[in-house]
C-alpha cells in the first residue's frame, strides 16, 4: 500500500501585485514509501558507461486499478501542492492501463498527471481530473506549472473542471462530456492551452481572457473575453475577430506532439509522435497514433542532484535524458550535440544554472526534442537561458524539424534571477509548441533590477513556427524576431508590471518596447491572434506607443491584434506601429487592429 508523503510547508512573504501571493509555499521533501516506476532492465553498460533505464525515483508515482487508497494518496499529494507556488516539491503521477472509479484527482503545482497507454481510451477515470482556485480565493490567474495527458474521463456531472493560468498544458485528453475553463465562483482566469484533444460536449471559457487550442475536436466553444484561437481544432467557431473574438484556422501549418512516457507489456517506452502538415483533429482518433518509439534503456534517467557534467557524459554516449521531478542545479550548460535526442521531463523537472551559465544548448541537428521541463534563472547572470542552434546556424531542417513543447522558463519568483536573453532560436525550421516565459512579477527576487531580464524570446533562425507563445514582463523586448518566414498562432503578452516610469522603458525617440517586434530587415513573417496587456502599477501614467513592431512590407501580414490597458494602469497610444485606436480609461476595453497592413 503506498505511503503519502509527509506534508511540510515554509510560508513566505506574498509581494503585492495584481497576481499577488496570498498563500503559503511549500518545501517538498523525498515522497518515500510511494509506489515508483521501473523500467525492465537493459542490458549492462559497458565498463564506466553510464546506464539506461532503470528506476524513476520516488516523486515519479504509478497507479493500477488494484493500488490500495490511490484517492488518500492523491489528496496528500493536492494538500502539499496546492499552494506550493514556489515551493521544490515536483511529482509526476502515472496510471497504467486500466478504468478507475470514483476519483477526483486534484491538481497542484509541479504536479503531472497522464496515463500509461498508447491511446487516452486505455487509461479511463470514471471521474475528475480538477484545478480550481480555492488556494487563491477564487481567482485562477496564478494556477501556472502543472499538466494533463492522456486520458479518458467519464466526469461525474457530466463537466470536468480545469481552471488554469499559464504553463498548465492539456495535451491528449479525452473528455466524454464538457470542460469548464473557470473557477468556482467563475473569478479570473488567465489560460491557456489545449492539443491533440477531444472534448465530447462544450467548452465552457467563461473567465478566460484568453485561449488556444491546436489539433484538437469539441461540441463547441461557449464564449470568449479578449482572445480566442484555433488551429486544425474540428467543431471550433467560426472565424469572427474581433466581436466576438475568435480566430480561426482550418488547419494547423505544422505540428508535431510533444513525446510521452507508455507501457508496453512489461516495458516501458517514449512514443514520438510523427510530424504533421496542415494538421487537422487528433493524433489518435482513427487509431494508434503514428510515430516511433524508445525503450527506457536508450534514456539516462536522471535524478535531482545529478550534475552537467554527468548529463553531458550520457549525451555524449548516445543516450537521451529522461529527467525525473525535482531540481537540478547546474555548472555548465547541458549540451545536446546529436540529431535526434530525446530530453523529456516528468513532473516539472527544473534546471537552475548558478553561475551565469547557459541552462541548455543545442546544436544546429535534425530532431531534437525538447519537452516537459521549466529552466529557472539563477541568482548571476546568464546572457542566456535556452539556445537552439549556434549563432550564425543555417542547416535545412524541414524535413524533421528540433521540437520545444512545454518547455517554461522562469525569472525570478522563486528567488533571484537574472537573464539577458531567456530563449534563442537560431536554428532555422524550430517548432515552439506552447511556452511560457515569464519574467516573475511576484514572489521572491522581483524587482526592475533585481530580476533583470531585458529579453524573453529572440528568433534569428528562418521558417521557426510558434504554436502558442506566452511571454510576459521583459525589461526590454518580450519576443524579438529576426529571423524570415517566421510564423506565430496565438501570442499571449502583458508588459513588465513594475516599470518605475517612463524614462525607464523609453526606446530610443518610442515610448516603450513592443512585447512583439518583427526586425526592419525582415521581409516575411505571418501571425494571427496576437494580443498585449499593460499593467503599470508603479507608475500608471506610463505611456506605451504600440504593444507591436513591425516593417511596413508586403510581405509582413498580421492578423487579430490587440491590445489592453488593465484598469487604466498604464495606456498604449496604438496597436502596431502607428495603427489602432488608444486605449483609455479603466474600462479594460480592447483596442483592436483586425489586419495589418
Amino acid at each position: 500500500m503506498p505511503t503519502p508523503p509527509t506534508a511540510g510547508s515554509a510560508p513566505r512573504a506574498p509581494r503585492p501585485s495584481r497576481r499577488s501571493v496570498l498563500a503559503a509555499m511549500a518545501a517538498a521533501v523525498p515522497a518515500a514509501g510511494l509506489p515508483v516506476l521501473s523500467g525492465r532492465a537493459s542490458a549492462a553498460p559497458a565498463a564506466g558507461a553510464l546506464p539506461g533505464g532503470g528506476d524513476l525515483g520516488p516523486n515519479v508515482l504509478v497507479f493500477d486499478p488494484a493500488t490500495p487508497n490511490i484517492q488518500g494518496t492523491l489528496d496528500e499529494i493536492f494538500k502539499r501542492q496546492e499552494s506550493a507556488q514556489f515551493g521544490e516539491g515536483r511529482f509526476a503521477l502515472l496510471f497504467k492501463p486500466g478504468t478507475y472509479r470514483g476519483l477526483n484527482a486534484q491538481i497542484g503545482f509541479y504536479t503531472s498527471i497522464a496515463g500509461l497507454g498508447l491511446s487516452p481510451g486505455d487509461t479511463t477515470f470514471y471521474g475528475d481530473v480538477t484545478v480550481d482556485a480555492g488556494w487563491f480565493n477564487g481567482n485562477a490567474t496564478q494556477n501556472f506549472w502543472r499538466s494533463a495527458e492522456n486520458l479518458t474521463l467519464h466526469p461525474v456531472n457530466g463537466t470536468n473542471r480545469w481552471a488554469v493560468a499559464q504553463a498548465a498544458p492539456f495535451r491528449r485528453m479525452h473528455i466524454k462530456g464538457g470542460l469548464n475553463l473557470a473557477p468556482d465562483g467563475y473569478g479570473w482566469a488567465s489560460g491557456g492551452y489545449i492539443a491533440d484533444s477531444r472534448i465530447d460536449g462544450s467548452v465552457a471559457p467563461y473567465s478566460q481572457q484568453q485561449w488556444y487550442t491546436r489539433d484538437s475536436s469539441m461540441g463547441g466553444w461557449n464564449n470568449a473575453v479578449w482572445n480566442m484561437v484555433f488551429s486544425g481544432v474540428e467543431g471550433a467557431p467560426a472565424q469572427s475577430f474581433p466581436d466576438p473574438p475568435y480566430t480561426t484556422l482550418d488547419t494547423t501549418p505544422v505540428s508535431r506532439e510533444k513525446p510521452f512516457l507508455y507501457v508496453d507489456g512489461a516495458d516501458y517506452k517514449v512514443f514520438l509522435p510523427e510530424k504533421r502538415t496542415k494538421a487537422r483533429g487528433t493524433t489518435w482518433g482513427s487509431g494508434t497514433p503514428r510515430g516511433e518509439s524508445l525503450p527506457l534503456g536508450q534514456f539516462y534517467v536522471a535524478k535531482p542532484g545529478v550534475d552537467a557534467a554527468t548529463l553531458n557524459a550520457a549525451l555524449a554516449q548516445g543516450l537521451n535524458l529522461l529527467l525525473t521531478p525535482g531540481i537540478y542545479h547546474l555548472d555548465r550548460p547541458v549540451e545536446v550535440r546529436r540529431p535526434n535526442t530525446v530530453v523529456l521531463g516528468l513532473g516539472y523537472p527544473t534546471l537552475v544554472p548558478d553561475n551565469g551559465a547557459t541552462a541548455m544548448k543545442v546544436a544546429d541537428v535534425d530532431g531534437v526534442r525538447l519537452a516537459g521541463f521549466l529552466i529557472d534563472a539563477g541568482p548571476v547572470n546568464s546572457a542566456t537561458l535556452l539556445e537552439v542552434g549556434p549563432e550564425g546556424a543555417s542547416a535545412d531542417h524541414a524535413a524533421n524539424p528540433t521540437t520545444v513543447q512545454d518547455v517554461f522558463i522562469r525569472i525570478g519568483g522563486a528567488g533571484p534571477g537574472k537573464a539577458t536573453t531567456s530563449m534563442v532560436i537560431n536554428s532555422n525550421h524550430t517548432l515552439i509548441d506552447h511556452t511560457w516565459v515569464w519574467r516573475a512579477d511576484h514572489g521572491d527576487g522581483v524587482g526592475w533590477e533585481t530580476n533583470r531580464a531585458d529579453y524573453g524570446v529572440r528568433v534569428n533562425g528562418d521558417d521557426v513556427l510558434a504554436t502558442g507563445l506566452f511571454v510576459e514582463h521583459f525589461n526590454k523586448y518580450d519576443v524579438e524576431w529576426r529571423g524570415e518566414r517566421g510564423r506565430t498562432v496565438f501570442f499571449q503578452n502583458e508588459k513588465a508590471y513594475d516599470a518605475p516610469n517612463q524614462a525607464a522603458i523609453q526606446n530610443g525617440d518610442i515610448k516603450g518596447y513592443a512585447a512583439y517586434k518583427i526586425a526592419d530587415g525582415v521581409t516575411t513573417h505571418e501571425g494571427w491572434g496576437l494580443g498585449s496587456y499593460c499593467y503599470y502599477n508603479v507608475d500608471p501614467t506610463i505611456r506605451q506607443d504600440h504593444g507591436f513592431q513591425a516593417p511596413a512590407k508586403p510581405g509582413v501580414k498580421l492578423h487579430h491584434l490587440l491590445v489592453v490597458s488593465l484598469g487604466g494602469k498604464g495606456q498604449y497610444e496604438h496597436v502596431i506601429n502607428s495603427i489602432g485606436a488608444p486605449t483609455s480609461g479603466t474600462s479594460t476595453v480592447p483596442s483592436t487592429v483586425v489586419t495589418y497592413p
